[in-house]
């Protein structure tokens, strides 16, 4: 089975490096903010795509159910460390071009700082469409290669690649930013309606973070992405999205779908054999393993 290259954070220290010794403050403020402003009030099962280490469960405490999904278990594993073992959270390894659950099965998604990493971003919103019931809320964030520093070092002739055409601009090695009317028609055409965009880290600079007040940089960020509808000028983007009426056939009492043949199977704390295809996945320290490239 073909999958496109993933970018894998097993054994990374991003958690610590990047967020907490990294000066992120800022980063992790405004984007709490825009989360606030685009998540409903209340809901029954919340998928969190790209989970990571769980930065971002505590924000969705108004659902009854999280299903944290990364490719790395170590990054699962710092999750389950901060959040604990309970019947609130499922953690599941397993990439997010064959997602191994029930058609329709979520009524929100969130894909927060892992859109970026997609080699195939149109592919991946299409499995995550898939995986949701109609009318569901579908938060995306993603990188912006239309932001304000890109266009004036393109107009400067400091860069070579255009912030206005529509291909992503791949910076490191699965590492991309796209283009806002790019990834509008990917969501249009993967079955998601946009309901409303805000733009992100405005002041995402280090002159400003040493010169001006968290609070002040946090204020001032969450005024700016009020314009989101009208513009999009800053390195990140939140779109809030509703799930198209399509839906999308299931077995009964189908929790997971094997991510090799679509054959519908139960939430049980145990490993998994699919009986279809004969393919099992390993249920191992309270994380299921649904990843195609590691036997189970």
């Amino acid at each position: 089975m073909s999958t496109p290259p993933v970018c894998n954070y097993e054994g990374s220290d991003y958690q610590t490096s990047f967020w907490e010794r990294g000066d992120r403050a800022y980063e992790d403020a405004v984007e709490a903010i825009a989360l606030r402003r685009l998540l409903p009030p209340s809901g029954h099962l919340l998928l969190e795509l790209g989970a990571g280490a769980g930065r971002n469960t505590p924000r969705y405490q108004n659902f009854e159910r999280v299903v944290l999904v990364d490719y790395s278990r170590s990054q699962l594993e710092l999750a389950q460390q901060r959040l604990g073992q309970s019947e609130r959270y499922v953690y599941v390894a397993a990439d997010i071009y064959h997602l191994p659950f029930a058609g329709g099965l979520f009524d929100a998604a969130t894909m927060i700082r892992t859109l970026h990493h997609m080699a195939d971003a149109p592919q991946a919103l299409k499995q995550v469409r898939q995986t949701l019931q109609p009318g569901a809320v579908f938060i995306l964030e993603y990188a912006n290669k239309q932001n304000l520093k890109a266009i004036l070092r393109f107009l400067l002739h400091q860069q070579t690649w255009s912030p206005f055409s529509p291909e992503p601009v791949e910076f490191a090695r699965l590492n991309f930013d796209f283009q806002p009317k790019a990834v509008r028609t990917w969501l249009k055409t993967m079955g998601f309606q946009i309901k409303r965009q805000l733009t992100v880290s405005h002041y995402r600079i280090g002159l400003l973070k040493r010169v001006f007040p968290l609070s002040w940089l946090v204020w001032m960020d969450s005024l700016a992405q009020l314009t989101g509808d009208w513009w999009q000028l800053s390195p990140s983007v939140f779109v809030r999205t509703r799930a198209d009426p399509q839906t999308y056939a299931t077995q009964a009492g189908a929790f997971f779908a094997c991510p090799v043949c679509g054959f519908g199977l139960p939430e049980v704390q145990r490993d998994l054999e699919c009986p279809s295809c004969g393919r099992g996945w390993k249920y191992q320290g309270g994380i299921y393993d649904f990843r195609i490239d590691v036997e189970g």
